[in-house]
């Protein structure tokens, strides 16, 4: 059941009114002034609150703000002997859940507080969620102590907070879309949708479509309506990945969203209206690409209001072992192997390498030596271009590649789609490999 708190310097009133309330099965906690009251709440979980006006040390109409303020899923009932509409006007305001005077509260002080409670409880799960999901999504789930990382977290925290729209910059793998979601978790727009589209991913007329959303009709196979992720992301937050792939024409028509929040559906001439946030990603400059018109300069400046740059791997080389050990961890409960030791020079070794394609080789690389691995994660795991330096080699790093790739194909059960995505090449490599190595 519910925890009630019951503020009222009133001794008798306040142990008779926390006995009939407990009766009806609540646990119960009395104070005599607010001082005392702000202890429990900071020792206790407190679903309701029922306060006194006038107390020794403070307003009830007043506390009802400050508790609101700092325990906004506590609900606050205000009781009061003499009751005034004004009084009771200002305490709605400040967020009580209802004002009663003292005389006709008898009646209607359990049906009350058991609504009350409902409501709290139900903030609080809300509120759990919520807090779960900033841990989860939020700029705590970005990993990294590197100045450059840390300087783009701080100029993200500061934009999250507002509505403005974001254009986030680096190369394929630098966890554009990790920021994207943590911008909008740590945002007032938190509770709505994160919506991404990978602007690559779609030819031009199918983008428009996935985009805006289409009317019945509109092509041969809309056999009905359908929504765009512009819809889905209403109230929430868009991130447009590979923005800088968007054909022009498609551009113009973004531009117009960005200006008034209106687009058409395909095969629609009724415009329709949306509010979201737009965090858009590239690999490409475009400012550049604007200057020769392969990206419009209206939508550039548009999305470039506040920009972040984010680093590579290779420049964030202090961040390698510390990304590295939360893969290992990540993977090896995966695949249970837990208890996986790690040779002395397997950081060593990672760290060495360029790492072109940022933190998602990485994270390949480590799943397919956790894969590989039977008591150790070892260089003799790591892909073959970890170990060219030594060009006499070459003949040892065929073997190793052979083995490498045969106990890839072996993990996958023969799925050679499976391997290829595993191994981070082309199926098309993998045939000509096999056939090579005539595994």
């Amino acid at each position: 059941m519910a925890n009630i708190l019951i503020i009222d310097d009133e001794e008798n009133l306040r142990k008779l009114l926390a006995r009939v309330i407990e009766l009806e099965g609540y646990n119960v906690l009395q104070s005599a002034t607010v001082k005392d009251a702000f202890k429990i709440l900071h020792r206790e979980n407190i679903q309701v609150i029922i306060s006194d006006v006038k107390l020794p040390d403070g307003n009830g109409v007043d506390l009802t703000a400050r508790i609101k303020l700092e325990f906004p899923a506590t609900e606050v009932i205000v009781l009061t002997a003499y009751g005034t509409i004004e009084d009771g006007v200002r305490a709605i305001k400040n967020g009580a859940f209802d004002y009663l005077t003292k005389g006709e509260h008898q009646e209607k002080i359990i049906p009350l507080v058991s609504k009350a409670s409902e409501k709290a409880v139900l903030q609080q799960k809300v509120f759990s969620l919520e807090s779960r999901l900033q841990k989860k999504f939020g700029f705590d789930s970005i990993l990294g102590k590197n100045k450059h990382l840390k300087e783009c977290i701080a100029l993200a925290g500061k934009v999250a907070a507002t509505d403005t729209n974001v254009l986030l910059l680096g190369e394929t793998g630098t966890g554009k879309e990790v920021f994207a979601q943590a911008i909008h978790y740590e945002s007032t727009r938190r509770s709505k949708s994160f919506v991404a589209l990978n602007c690559s991913a779609f030819p031009k007329d199918l983008l428009e479509s996935e985009l805006f959303g289409y009317a019945e009709g509109a092509f041969t196979s809309a056999t009905k309506s359908k929504k765009g992720y512009l819809d889905e992301a209403h109230e929430g937050t868009l991130f447009l990945d590979e923005i800088g792939e968007m054909n022009i024409d498609l551009q113009a028509k973004l531009l117009r969203v960005l200006e008034n929040g209106e687009y058409y559906r395909v095969g629609e001439s009724k415009p329709h209206t949306v509010n979201i946030r737009i965090i858009a990603a590239t690999n490409r400059d475009l400012e550049k690409e604007s200057e020769g018109n392969n990206f419009r300069k209206d939508l550039f400046y548009r999305l470039s209001v506040f920009t972040i740059s984010l680093p590579t791997l290779q420049e964030r080389k202090d961040d390698v072992e510390l990304l590295a050990r939360y893969f290992i961890t990540q993977f090896s409960l995966k695949t249970n192997k837990k208890d996986l030791s790690i040779a002395p020079d397997f950081f060593k070794t990672l760290q060495k390498h360029p790492w072109k394609g940022n933190i998602r080789e990485l994270k390949n690389v480590i799943e397919r030596s956790v894969i590989l691995a039977d008591k150790e994660l070892n260089v003799s795991l790591l892909p073959a271009d970890f170990n060219t330096e030594d060009e006499s080699n070459a003949a040892d790093l065929a073997s190793v590649e052979k083995k490498h790739i045969r106990k890839i194909l072996t993990f996958a059960g023969g799925n050679k789609t499976q391997a290829a995505k595993l191994l981070g090449i082309g199926l098309t490599t993998l045939y000509q490999k096999i056939k090579d190595y005539d595994l």
